[in-house]
């Protein structure tokens, strides 16, 4: 059974029904009453599913069976039961309650379902709140990512907002992804990037979130990777577009090997397979079809062909590119060139491909405890192999322009990350030791002790990487 340290201030709507809902409201009515009774006998008998079936284990348990029907049974004749974790009051909240508080099953286009929303950021310093339960907003929600969808119990959800909000500071947009990645990786390689100066890094806040009256736990609201002035800032071109030159950008693509509707195939010079996925346009024309699967079969074909002369410099532009392999490899991410990896490029048959935006952090440090000096293209494992860097960094111009900017990046940037991190780590503490009840398996059991362990890691890379690409110091 979960212990909570927190007991929960309920904020009571118009309609009388609570902000947070009751231990035993399995139905979801707020209510605890003889309805949830027959909704766990439902879920019992298989007659109804539940994805999430944390408040349907009215006992703590972990499951769900008849002992919970008698922990109903008892709380309607008075008996108390132990509250469920909820949040810690330092960090702004957003509630969310789903239309006819349904279950967010799906990750699909078609899965949207409709929601209302609003942000309490109570007595936090530098943000503002949003709505109310009075006066909630809408929006459109659904599940998302690939890896934590399919087999993390804390879910990431991407959200469409019905009109246009400032959610925490962030530039007015109506796309953010909920994201329920690791407390440090994503954070800090993002904190890279910017650092680095690649053009557009993706905005993301720490937020607490209760869905359906539930508390589940410490979310990042994160700008979603578009195009537009305050994103990927490249020229949009229309879906279907045909004229010659149009077609030539803006491009936002992704090579990732997840199975996307929007996505084609390149057959590799070694014979392998290059999945590709386009964003932006999202619909394409037979000439926009053509275009960018040329464009990226002759990128391939160029760096297999030419290493050390380097004429892929001819579509790649190299300044970013460097860039982005610096921050993954400081990040030590022996997936940042396999999936999740963005690339951009404006209009202009001379335009070159543009490395970025950074995305997913998830396998920041993937490398073996006992790897302490290995560069991302030797690893072996083949499903981390990542494209084209093997090849890439047999230039020699290529390995001078990494080094120049390393030398401009380190120390500079570098020296002052930790205490970033210690800045980041203090801020959503609490909330994570929130968290922490909610989702027990997603932690450690010491937080202290794993900040101090990717910190460690952190610096035994970038002393690897200067000793290869800098002065030491």
């Amino acid at each position: 059974m979960l212990l909570v340290m927190f007991w929960a201030t309920f904020v009571f709507c118009a309609s009388g029904q609570s902000s947070l809902r009751p231990r035993g409201d399995v139905n979801c009515d707020w209510e605890i009453n003889i309805a949830d009774i027959n909704t766990l006998i439902d879920i019992i008998l298989g007659k109804t599913s539940c994805q999430d079936c944390f408040d349907k284990d009215v006992n703590g348990d972990g499951e769900v069976n008849i002992a919970d029907i008698n922990a109903v049974i008892g709380t309607i004749w008075g008996d108390e039961l132990p509250p469920m974790p909820t949040f810690s009051g330092t960090l702004p909240v957003m509630y969310i309650n789903t239309e006819g508080h349904r279950e967010i099953t799906g990750k699909e286009k078609t899965d949207y379902i409709h929601a209302e929303w609003w942000i309490d950021a109570g007595w936090i310093e530098g943000y503002q709140s949003i709505g109310s339960p009075q006066h909630p907003l809408g929006m459109q929600i659904k599940g998302r990512g690939n890896y934590t969808w399919e087999h993390s119990d804390k879910k990431p959800y991407r959200i469409k907002l019905d009109t246009k909000q400032s959610l925490l500071g962030m530039k007015k947009n109506r796309h953010f992804c909920l994201l329920a990645h690791d407390l440090w990786s994503n954070p800090v390689g993002f904190e890279l990037s910017r650092r680095i100066g690649l053009a557009y890094t993706p905005a993301q806040e720490p937020v607490e979130v209760v869905l359906n009256g539930i508390y589940i736990g410490l979310y990042f609201i994160t700008e979603k990777i578009q195009v537009g002035a305050h994103r990927v800032n490249i020229e949009e071109q229309e879906n279907g577009e045909t004229d010659e030159e149009l077609i030539t950008g803006g491009w936002l693509i992704e090579i990732d090997g997840h199975i996307d509707d929007n996505q084609f195939f390149v057959q590799k010079e070694d014979g392998k397979m290059l999945p590709v996925k386009y964003h932006s346009p999202d619909s394409l024309s037979g000439a926009q079809m053509d275009y960018i699967y040329n464009l990226i079969s002759q990128t391939d074909k160029s760096i297999n062909d030419s290493t050390i002369d380097c004429k892929w410099e001819r579509y790649i532009d190299l300044d970013t590119l460097a860039c982005f392999y610096i921050v993954n490899e400081v990040m030590d991410d022996i997936e940042s060139f396999k999936g999740s990896l963005f690339l951009h490029k404006h209009r202009g048959d001379s335009t070159k491909l543009l490395f970025g935006p950074v995305w997913d952090f998830g396998c920041a440090f993937g490398h073996s405890d006992q790897i302490e000096s290995c560069f991302l293209y030797e690893n072996t494992d083949e499903i981390f192999k990542p494209h084209w860097l093997e090849k890439m960094v047999e230039s020699n111009r290529f390995q001078e322009v990494v080094r120049n900017h390393w030398q401009e990046f380190y120390p500079f940037q570098l020296e002052t990350i930790e205490n970033y991190i210690d800045s980041l780590i203090n801020r959503i503490s609490s909330a994570s030791e929130a968290d922490r009840m909610r989702w027990p398996s997603q932690y450690w059991e010491n937080l202290e002790i794993q900040n101090e362990y990717y910190k460690m890691r952190m610096r035994r890379k970038v002393e690897f990487l200067n000793n290869q690409w800098g002065t030491q110091q």
